[in-house]
């Protein structure tokens, strides 16, 4: 199980931006959000660095959980964060 602590994430269509950039990456993965905790639980055959990548190319900073995001990704913030 991968944790991934995920910035910007506000509303239900965050999850669902996070959830579709995780199965682009890893169709079979078992995505669970907690948006509350701004973290994303994954249980699939993808890496952390690949999945951090998609999440963070949606637009929601990524990092394993315990790091900081990198801070270009930072900036780029989720879709309610304007």
């Amino acid at each position: 199980m991968i944790e991934l602590r995920v910035e910007g994430m506000t509303c239900g269509h965050c999850v669902s931006a996070v959830t579709r950039a995780v199965k682009a990456v890893d169709p079979e993965a078992n995505v669970r959000v907690d948006l509350e905790a701004g973290r994303v639980h994954v249980d699939g055959r993808s890496s952390a660095d690949a999945l951090g990548k998609a999440i963070a190319e949606a637009g929601y900073p990524a990092s394993a959980a315990g790091e900081q995001a990198p801070a270009a990704a930072r900036a780029k913030g989720g879709c309610c964060a304007g």
